[in-house]
């Protein structure tokens, strides 16, 4: 997962920015404090004195500027005044203001941006227990304040007058004709599209990170579970965290002889988080038995009485939630985060997102992939079946193996930072242009399951944050990692290789995550372990379908569940758990019970990034489709060359990125086809 968290209270220029509003100037406030007479008048003089083809340019910054002014920034004179004295229409001088917003940019927030980083240390990285100070330095923003400051000495209306803003729609519609440049100016011009006040970008950052804390702390002591009988059934010292590391050890007992009694036991672990019937004694404490199943608890062979945690993974989300919509007036053409969340940082309507999930999840071929799943499984489809792991090279592997060869080679962090350059020559990069990208990103072991943050300031190092056990780093940790080296790899290719710094990044986290699914699904490839199977292509597009799937339920949730909120603002923990447990039935029951056959199932609720990174997951289906088609793409052609030309595309919207990148639309055709293809192929 690449770190958002971090990012969601910085200024929108590091954001992938665009309202789509029709018509206007996108960026309509509630109250204009400047009138519309003294807009004309400077419209009007600055169009008499610098001519026709600037009038466009000027009615847009204008207008834009106007609308984010404020009774302290000035009167109507000041306005008038400031706006003749400001707008530039020669195209050299242009530019050099371009080039010199530019490098501030880079400075401003990548030093911001470090600064972040590096104040939660302790909290994102292992080490000492933490303490109340951490949390209070993790959950501070230094940036909190930059966004007023801008304003109030003028440099985002400077910003503003010059570099007009672009809608979504705009993007769209122009974009194909835009040059580099052009590109770069309409970035520019989502630098300041709202002013939201400093003491609420604050609470939004401490509401994420305290709900990020939770997220990293809870830990399941899975030698610790026991059955009715008191078995156990997990190695002594296993700890997971959920939901992340649960999910993978129940995928990796596929096809293990008491692997369906693990996959039961794990599943029971969920469903109490989800219900909140969990017995808080046992989160992240070694202390205690506990039955799942039957939720009870032993200490010394003696069942004892215990509390139920007290709904806290809902008081976090809905922290979250109010933090956030205390925001949501000085977004007045996105008046909810999640509009903003699709049509501002995603740049793609949530309805196109959600009828691209629903078409592929009530694709006849769902269906026909289910019942090849039952085939291979020689039993009924379970709920937790949504996980199946049946169609990778891995499964037929002994992960007790893997985990022994990547604890030999990985003992600690430095190992597997030290092995980037080789892992990246296995790729195709070149011995000097594998040096130089793993040379910018630095391994530390983290508390939680591990991320990927990029830099924002040429220099500085993206961070690649792995779990490492004492002995060394199991084989889940190093799929993980190898998946949070893709985002590194990507987050540094955009930066450093970049021709624009308004053009840094990737249209949206969907593309950073695609480029992370292609680097994890080498994984075995980076291990020396080669698949020979002929039918590896008709495996690896049933694999891709079926996590389809599973993510983009959990992603449909995700949405009704903010949908809901906005709703209901004044819920209470208590209120909010139900309904989240209701509306996770309620997809369930629409889009999973008619292939796996039960009904009433909660599961979709168990994913972290509901609590911690706000409306992250659908980002993750669309890395699929994305990641499909660009795996596609790059067969027979050199993989590290394609992802650099591909990956310097930067910022663009993501059709646009995507038209550059393959020549296609993102879709989910493509994907389908090859699933019809290995059906007929795959028994």
């Amino acid at each position: 997962m690449r770190k958002a968290l971090l990012f969601l209270a910085l200024p929108v220029i590091m954001l992938a920015a665009g309202c789509n509003k029709p018509s206007g100037t996108g960026m309509e406030t509630k109250s204009a404090f400047i009138s519309q007479a003294t807009i004309d008048k400077v419209v009007k003089k600055l169009g008499d004195s610098l001519g026709e083809t600037a009038k466009p340019r000027i009615e847009r910054g204008v207008k834009q500027a106007a609308s984010l002014w404020d009774k302290q920034d000035g009167d109507q004179d000041a306005f008038t005044s400031f706006c003749l004295g400001n707008f530039i229409a020669d195209t050299a001088k242009l530019d050099v203001l371009f080039k010199k917003l530019q490098r501030s940019s880079e400075i401003l927030y990548g030093n911001f941006n470090k600064m972040g980083m590096d104040l939660r240390v302790p909290v994102d990285l292992s080490g000492d227990e933490l303490t109340p100070i951490d949390e209070m330095f993790a959950s501070y923003s230094p940036s909190s304040h930059l966004t007023d400051d801008l304003f109030a000495n003028k440099i985002a209306f400077v910003t503003i007058l010059n570099f007009p803003f672009y809608s979504l729609s705009e993007k769209t519609e122009l974009g194909s004709k835009w040059s580099r440049r052009d590109w770069a100016y309409a970035r520019m011009g989502d630098a300041f599209t709202s002013r939201v006040p400093a003491a609420l970008n604050q609470q939004v950052n401490e509401a994420l990170t305290k709900a990020d804390m939770y997220i990293s702390e809870y830990n399941i002591m899975m030698d610790k579970l026991v059955d009715a009988s008191g078995k156990t059934y997990f190695p002594e010292g296993m700890k997971l965290i959920t939901h992340w590391g649960l999910r993978d050890e129940l995928k990796s007992h596929y096809g293990q002889a008491d692997g369906l009694a693990k996959q039961k036991m794990v599943y029971s672990v969920m469903k109490r988080i989800i219900d909140q019937s969990i017995p808080e004694m046992v989160i992240n404490n070694a202390a205690y038995q506990w039955n799942p199943a039957d939720n009870k608890v032993i200490k010394e062979g003696k069942e004892v009485t215990f509390t139920p945690e007290p709904d806290r993974r809902y008081e976090m989300l809905l922290n979250n939630f109010k933090a956030i919509h205390a925001t949501d007036a000085y977004y007045p053409a996105l008046p909810t985060y999640s509009q903003r969340a699709f049509e501002q940082s995603m740049e793609i309507p949530e309805q196109d997102v959600e009828k691209l999930f629903t078409s592929l999840i009530t694709s006849p071929e769902i269906k026909q992939v289910a019942e090849l799943i039952q085939k291979r499984l020689g039993r009924n489809l379970e709920p937790f079946d949504i996980w199946y792991d049946g169609f990778k090279a891995r499964s037929g592997l002994n992960e007790d193996d893997l985990t022994a060869t990547t604890q030999k080679l990985y003992p600690t962090p430095a190992a597997f930072e030290k092995d980037m350059p080789n892992m990246l020559k296995k790729l195709g990069w070149s011995a000097e242009r594998a040096s130089y990208i793993a040379s910018k990103v630095q391994v530390d072991p983290a508390r939680g399951s591990g991320h990927a943050a990029g830099a924002l300031l040429k220099g500085d190092k993206a961070r690649l944050r792995t779990r490492i056990a004492e002995k060394g780093m199991n084989y889940k940790g190093y799929n993980i990692a190898v998946h949070e080296f893709g985002h590194n790899v990507e987050q540094t290719v955009d930066l450093y290789d970049i021709d624009y710094y308004m053009l840094q990044g990737v249209p949206n986290t969907s593309f950073t995550e695609a480029l992370a699914f292609l680097f994890q699904k080498r994984d075995l490839f980076l291990l020396g372990i080669n698949d020979n199977n002929p039918d590896k292509e008709h495996l690896a597009s049933l694999d891709a379908v079926w996590s389809c799937y599973e993510i983009m339920g959990v992603s449909l949730l995700d949405m009704k569940v903010w949908k809901w909120m906005y709703a209901n603002p004044d819920a209470t923990p208590a209120q909010l758990k139900e309904a989240v447990i209701t509306m996770a039935k309620e997809v369930w029951n629409q889009y999973y019970a008619p292939v796996l056959g039960s009904k009433d199932e909660p599961i979709l609720a168990i994913y972290s990034h509901m609590i911690d990174n706000p409306l992250y997951l659908p980002n993750y289906p669309v890395g699929h489709l994305i990641d499909f088609q660009v795996d596609g793409f790059v067969k027979g052609k050199n993989f590290a060359s394609e992802v650099d030309r591909m990956y310097t595309l930067g910022r663009l919207t993501p059709q646009a990125w995507m038209q550059g990148a393959v020549g296609n639309p993102i879709a989910i055709e493509p994907m389908l086809k090859a699933v019809d293809e290995a059906l007929k192929v795959i028994k």
